[in-house]
């Protein structure tokens, strides 16, 4: 018999659309167990403005994992101050925000849960709590940096996904994966080192082996400089660091493209034969991801000790409470999580 997946699922900013998005999904049939690590009355709130029905069922880990109904959600309750207004930001909510996550990533890795998919944050919001309480902690700089530092993986890579080939230039879906998240553009030279990206392209590669499937994987590898320097003209970075690091995967078996420029990789030319591209920076692939996939691509996290998938949009404070929220990218995260952990069960 098919284990039943639980899957984890954080609604994001509460004054945002993860809730609405949440509750609309729970509408419909799913093939998991989704469990909202939420405030029950903020669901409940959510689903009153949206006029949709919502039976929470408090979520108990020692039960046996049922899909969950239409109309039906369950609940990890987690405490919020006061439930906000939609579309209004409160720094109140960035406490309850980290409180979901730490909950969820504690369920994730008692293997209560089976996967966390995260919904969209306001950083600015979370921001304002910690400099509020005073707290010592770095700048909350994303999910995938939090998820890194709280269960004390070294290094773990953001790859964007399509779930398939929406466009007519693309043969397979699109995956591109990042050597630096979110860093300021002036500071990304310096992060581009030899032994982060030599960890990054192995943490990529086993992921798409051991999550994906696929045995040989055949991963295209952006330059970092214009043009790919043009042979040290326009940056030496491509010669003196990216180059030398993959040839010596390369003679370790990995397939590996040279560093290409990043204005011809994305190109059906060359996408039509790759497994994954790897990007130096944030804005240097996701536009161009999410130009042929936005609302139907996930973003996923590689080489933590759970599972975890997103959606692709941000808080979008102006359709809150609406109904106006498409729930597309949370379905594609909840299907991809669903893969994922059926890979990794039939392992």
């Amino acid at each position: 018999m098919k284990k039943i997946s639980r899957i984890a699922i954080t609604p994001g900013e509460p004054a945002g659309i993860g809730p609405d998005i949440l509750v609309q999904l729970a509408q419909q049939e799913q093939c998991a167990q989704l469990v909202a690590i939420a405030n029950p009355e903020l669901l409940h709130d959510r689903a009153k403005r949206l006029d949709l029905p919502l039976s929470i069922i408090p979520f108990d880990k020692n039960a046996t994992a049922q899909y969950s109904k239409p109309g039906e959600l369950y609940v990890e309750a987690v405490e919020l101050t006061s439930i906000p207004e939609p579309g209004v930001a409160n720094s109140d909510s960035g406490e309850y925000v980290l409180k979901t996550l730490d909950c969820a990533i504690a369920h994730c890795r008692n293997g209560s849960l089976d996967a966390l998919i995260t919904g969209p944050i306001n950083k600015h919001v979370i921001n304002q709590h910690l400099s509020r309480t005073n707290n010592q902690r770095a700048i909350f700089s994303g999910h995938t940096e939090y998820l890194a530092e709280q269960t004390q993986t070294p290094r773990v890579v953001m790859m964007l996904a399509t779930a398939n080939s929406e466009s007519s230039l693309l043969s397979r879906p699109l995956r591109v994966a990042l050597a630096t998240t979110h860093l300021p553009l002036r500071d990304i030279a310096d992060a581009i080192q030899p032994e982060m990206l030599e960890e990054t392209l192995r943490i990529l590669q086993q992921d798409l082996i051991s999550h994906f499937g696929i045995s040989q994987p055949n991963i295209l590898v952006c330059g970092l400089n214009p043009h790919a320097g043009e042979q040290g003209d326009l940056g030496d970075e491509e010669l003196k660091i990216i180059e030398p690091c993959l040839a010596k995967l390369r003679s370790q078996g990995m397939q590996l493209s040279p560093a290409l420029p990043a204005d011809t990789l994305f190109t059906a030319k060359y996408l039509d034969t790759a497994d994954a591209v790897l990007a130096m920076y944030h804005d240097q692939g996701l536009p161009v991801l999410k130009s042929h996939g936005f609302g139907q691509a996930v973003n996923i996290t590689l080489g933590l000790p759970f599972i975890r998938t997103s959606v692709d949009h941000g808080t979008a404070f102006d359709l809150a409470g609406t109904g106006k929220a498409s729930v597309s990218s949370l379905r594609a995260a909840i299907n991809m999580s669903i893969d994922l952990c059926q890979k990794a069960n039939n392992e």
